[in-house]
């Protein structure tokens, strides 16, 4: 009976704790959304403007998985010219990612 107990106590304060670590992950998560959200990137022929991503790197990806250029962001506006062949790429600044074609 009272091994039965313990587990009964130990469970329920597993189930009371448990929605508090949920919460606790979400405005996590929340979080590091807004400042996701924050980071814009566009694009003018070969020139790539990047706001809001001081300290990420720029990754850029071919469409078959390649990564062709890869360049560290150091400033919170930064201009960026790629010098790629046209075709489709993925650009992807933390988790921020876009498509984009150069022309």
């Amino acid at each position: 009976m009272t091994k039965r107990l313990l587990v009964f106590t130990f469970a329920g304060l597993l189930m009371a704790t448990f929605p508090l670590a949920m919460a606790a992950s979400e405005m996590e998560f929340a979080a590091s959304d807004q400042v996701e959200e924050q980071v814009e990137i566009t694009i003018d022929k070969q020139t790539v403007y990047i706001n809001g991503a001081q300290g990420s790197t720029l990754e850029v990806v071919s469409l078959t998985g390649r990564q062709v250029m890869s360049v560290k962001i150091e400033s919170p506006a930064q201009r960026i010219e790629l010098n790629i062949p046209k075709g489709c790429y993925i650009l992807k600044v933390g988790k921020v990612v876009r498509k984009i074609q150069v022309r």
